[in-house]
């Protein structure tokens, strides 16, 4: 199938934080408006209203769509744990580059802060929850092993913390907007050794919105962020142990994507990529091609990452669970724009988001996703 070129339009997100007492469809809507605003696109022409969200209930988009109305249109809810906004824009993809649609929204959105605190239940039909693992206490094990196979210095995993607050404070959608130093993060609380509270993501809630349109049919071609590579995996059932040192889904995921769309690590200028935990993040560096294994931690000392380096890591400052995939794509497509203020990524031209969904047992994670935009000329 021939397929058309696809072009983000439209972008809209609200701060992350603690919204309590407002409905999923009350954080989605002005995002929404705010991206069709964007996109200069006018409501009737919306035929599809894809959403990703973990905990906002049943018939999201329905009820997303009654508030910023955009009824009557293609509504499609996606699940796939932190993946699933990423994963409905991947759909959305689909249906616009094969011309089923020319315009469809995209939105992500969770209410994460009525469930209360501590690590999100992974349910107890699951073996390795039933027995006790958390996320974190998945990470933190990540972290052992690695730290065990490689050089990794506690103060390594803590500048990884304090780089994305750095980024975070100069963020007006960012949670956390305070910058800290590496002995705050390794005096914070312990969570699971080696892992500090300041070194795990808050929960919070947010969302985040795009439009997307075949390119020919947008109605400003100056400056388009166009879509270049769109790919999904599902986890590998292993049964025996995993290598926890290096996540083989994410690891399959981009040599599928460099190969089909024939890109390499070295055309990629900034990333948006999972980082829920400081030792995912420095997993991820590797995974993703942007340095050997082992070595990664290399790019943090040398301050490659960081806004300013070679290769910044989650300019955002990091992101709530449904909504996180959208948000990626709409930092990087502003940031493709030169539209992020201080925190802008200078030159880039190509980015790469990156998300996984879902820690379960027998699964590296659930799915992944990943995204390639790249500006027009």
């Amino acid at each position: 199938m021939n397929m058309r070129e696809v072009s983000v339009t439209g972008t809209g997100i609200i701060r992350f934080g603690r919204h309590v007492g407002r409905s999923p469809a009350q954080l989605a809507a002005p995002c929404i408006a705010e991206a069709i605003r964007e996109a200069s696109v006018e409501r009737g022409s919306v035929q599809g209203l894809f959403c990703g969200t973990v905990a906002a209930g049943f018939l999201a988009a329905q009820r997303i769509g009654r508030e910023c109305g955009l009824t009557g249109v293609e509504a499609i809810n996606f699940e796939n744990a932190c993946c699933s906004s990423a994963t409905a824009f991947r759909y959305a993809w689909m249906a616009v580059a094969s011309g089923q649609m020319d315009c469809a929204v995209v939105v992500g959105v969770d209410q994460l802060s009525g469930i209360g605190g501590g690590a999100l239940p992974l349910g107890d039909d699951d073996v390795e929850s039933a027995n006790g693992l958390t996320m974190p206490a998945l990470y933190a094990m990540r972290a052992q092993r690695y730290a065990e196979d490689h050089e990794l210095r506690p103060e390594d995993l803590a500048a990884i913390a304090v780089k994305a607050r750095r980024h975070g404070a100069l963020n007006p959608y960012a949670q956390v907007r305070k910058e800290t130093t590496v002995e705050e993060v390794l005096a914070s609380r312990p969570v699971a050794d080696p892992l500090t509270v300041a070194q795990c993501c808050p929960i919070g809630d947010g969302a985040a919105a795009v439009v997307i349109q075949a390119a020919e049919k947008a109605t400003d071609k100056r400056r388009q962020v166009k879509v270049l590579a769109s790919h999904l995996a599902s986890g590998l059932y292993l049964q025996g142990g995993r290598d926890l040192a290096s996540p083989e889904i994410t690891v399959r995921c981009a040599r599928e994507t460099y190969e089909q769309f024939g890109i390499e690590p070295k055309d990629i200028d900034v990333v948006e990529c999972h980082d829920a935990f400081t030792i995912a993040e420095l997993l991820y560096y590797e995974a993703l091609g942007f340095a050997p294994r082992g070595e990664g931690v290399s790019l943090i000392r040398d301050g490659a990452t960081g806004v300013g380096g070679k290769i910044p890591f989650n300019p955002s400052g990091g992101h709530p669970v449904g909504a996180s995939g959208v948000a990626q794509i709409v930092e990087l497509t502003r940031q493709l724009q030169g539209r992020c203020g201080q925190r802008q990524v200078e030159g880039a031209r190509l980015a790469l988001a990156h998300i996984t969904g879902g820690g379960i047992y027998g699964f590296d994670h659930g799915a992944c996703a990943i995204h390639v935009l790249g500006l027009s000329s």
